[in-house]
């Protein structure tokens, strides 16, 4: 089943704590501190992948973690990092923040990666706390939990050719008859609810991929008919076929039709309206040469030249297919540029705050800000060690000034994060 929206959510592996250990052996019965380091946490990584074709296996909104942190040990040990992630969405999914509505990354190339959540930190041993006047520390930190986020994924086929035009005017059979895909096809509208990707054969050697659009209709772009749901599937074509039906079966003017679609266009996006077009009169079977040849008059009088063809008897569509591919080797040359180096994987990452302010309420003094919270939500407070290594990272941090100049003194309550406490001096 095709699907081109869907939602995920995603979150890095929790970093391994740090242990607290001494040397200890009949060689050695008071040796110094060597407790090792937790591993980080694993990554969230999309991956864009020539393989699939659809959103459909994240239909349900799952949940993507990353592997978490091995523990520190004995003799310097540091723990494992945790195992990475790696989801595999198609080409051409572009990845959203669903909060924000940032877009956050643009897998439009097969192998394109992005990190999306990364794996907490692991915490430190007791060994990295060791200093000139704290030989034998008792201190050490647990791992931080990974980057969480709810991303919405949205698909848009990579394409050299939009096929355009309003329900019926004969996009399916069109594609159908140039590339061999069977599209469902019948004389009603919307009989297309998915886009047909067909790849056509131009000349047993050179190729390219058409994909139509379904469900065209005034007000697509505001989201009436199935338009605005597909409209963003052409934004990547080189190159737009646009069908109008010259028989005029469904009571339309050609022309009008034409003008229509094109305003559905601008309103979607200016980008896609100024898109290269190749106008495609369908159904010249149905009509009289001269209604053909006085239709055709009418858009030149328009400025626009119009290609009459029959896709049910097949006039002049081997015409299209050659016009087409000889357009998009124009369209290529034109926005040839040097190949772009090689690029590393990309990471998203959140920027966020980095002081620290103090809030005064009638019962505490809270201490924000994610230097110092992580700096507490790091550390296992159970000993004399880690109090005082707490109070010297303050106090070098100016939050022990900042408490005083607001009025906090001894035996008052601090609190930071989930941790409280009462200050001392």
């Amino acid at each position: 089943m095709f699907l081109d929206e869907a939602k995920i959510r995603v979150q890095g592996g929790r970093g391994g704590d740090g242990v607290i250990s001494f040397l200890s052996n009949r060689h050695n019965p008071r040796g110094g501190p060597d407790g090792g380091d937790g591993g980080p946490g694993g990554d969230v990584v999309l991956r864009a992948s020539a393989r699939m074709s659809t959103l459909y296996s994240f239909r349900n909104e799952p949940t993507f973690r990353g592997g978490d942190g091995g523990p520190g040990g004995r003799n310097l040990r540091h723990g494992a990092r945790g195992k990475d992630t790696v989801v595999d969405v198609p080409a051409g999914t572009v990845v959203r923040d669903l909060t924000t509505g940032e877009i956050i990354a643009d897998l439009a190339a097969p192998g394109k990666e992005v990190i999306l959540a990364r794996g907490g930190e692991g915490g430190r041993g007791n060994r990295s706390f060791t200093t000139s006047v704290r030989q034998a520390p008792r201190i050490c930190e647990r791992g931080l939990k990974g980057e969480r986020r709810t991303l919405l994924l949205e698909l848009k086929l990579i394409a050299d050719v939009g096929i355009i035009g309003y329900p019926n005017v004969g996009k399916s059979s069109l594609i159908s008859r140039i590339s061999g895909k069977r599209a469902k096809v019948a004389d009603y509208p919307f009989t297309t609810v998915v886009p047909n990707l067909g790849v056509v054969d131009v000349d047993g050697v050179h190729q390219f991929v058409a994909v139509d659009i379904p469900g065209l209709i005034d007000g697509a772009h505001a989201g009436r008919g199935l338009g605005d749901n597909f409209l963003r599937h052409v934004e990547r074509t080189r190159l737009l076929i646009h069908m109008v039906d010259l028989a005029g079966m469904e009571g339309r003017d050609p022309v009008a039709d034409y003008a229509r679609i094109n305003s559905e266009l601008q309103a979607f996006s200016e980008r896609l309206a100024t898109r290269p077009q190749i106008v495609v009169g369908n159904k010249i079977d149905l009509m009289n040469a001269d209604d053909v040849a006085a239709i055709v008059t009418r858009f030149a009088k328009i400025g626009v030249e119009i290609h009459p063809i029959s896709v049910a008897t097949g006039a002049g569509v081997r015409g299209i297919v050659m016009r087409t591919f000889a357009r998009l080797d124009a369209l290529r040359e034109k926005s040839d540029a040097p190949p772009a180096l090689a690029m590393r994987r990309r990471v998203y990452r959140y920027h966020g705050e980095t002081g620290f302010w103090v809030d005064r309420t009638d019962d505490a003094f809270t201490v924000h800000g994610a230097p110092v919270e992580k700096l507490v939500q790091k550390l296992v407070l159970n000993s004399r060690d880690a109090w005082e290594y707490l109070s010297e990272r303050l106090e070098k941090m100016g939050v022990m000034h900042e408490l005083h100049r607001h009025g906090c003194s001894d035996g008052d309550l601090v609190r930071i994060g989930d941790v409280e406490f009462e200050l001392k001096r």
